[in-house]
């Protein structure tokens, strides 16, 4: 199979952007007991994929997890539907480390607005005291668009897609 060419920055952030877009929910990973948990979650990104949000209950077990370790993973795909094939959906795997955001933080209101543009169903819940929004603070991304179209990218240069080439492989002892 011919290697696909790879795309430009833009067509990969247009396509990161539309798949965030199109899928509004994705798999929280948090470390229990030494071992990841995942957790089906709505959330919103701030400017770029460097900054997500996720308005949860302190009382589910992934805020548990975050008060103990903050280290966190989101992993968004779109749906597998028939005719597709499975190892060729886009998706997304992110890490970084969470933190809570309270409601005097600066941009507070912004992201809550932002949220609830997203969620409107949410908004009740903005005012029970158990939930909480948590501010992903993601360093490093592994965007997959389909067959030989696997980007990375990292937070010091977030707009920049790197693409992964299975053509060049490193070998150990190589300089």
């Amino acid at each position: 199979m011919a290697m696909s060419e790879a795309l430009s920055n833009e067509e990969v952030q247009a396509a990161w952007i539309g798949l965030t877009e199109e899928v509004r929910t994705g798999v929280l990973l948090t470390i229990r007991d030494g071992r990841p948990f995942g957790s089906h979650v709505p959330y919103v990104f701030g400017e770029h994929w460097t900054r997500a949000y996720i308005h949860v209950s302190r009382l589910a077990l992934h805020s548990e997890h975050l008060m103990r370790d903050p280290r966190v993973g989101l992993f968004v795909s779109e749906p597998d539907r028939p005719g597709k094939n499975p190892l060729a959906l886009r998706r997304m795997n992110l890490q970084g480390e969470a933190a809570m955001v309270n409601d005097t933080t600066p941009d507070y209101a912004e992201v809550k607005e932002r949220y609830l543009a997203r969620f409107p169903q949410s908004a009740m819940m903005f005012g029970f005291a158990d939930f909480s929004l948590w501010e992903l603070r993601l360093d490093g991304a592994h965007l997959v668009l389909g067959f030989g179209q696997a980007y990375l990218a990292d937070a010091a240069n977030p707009l920049s897609w790197v693409h992964q080439n299975p053509s060049v492989k490193s070998v150990k002892g190589e300089t």
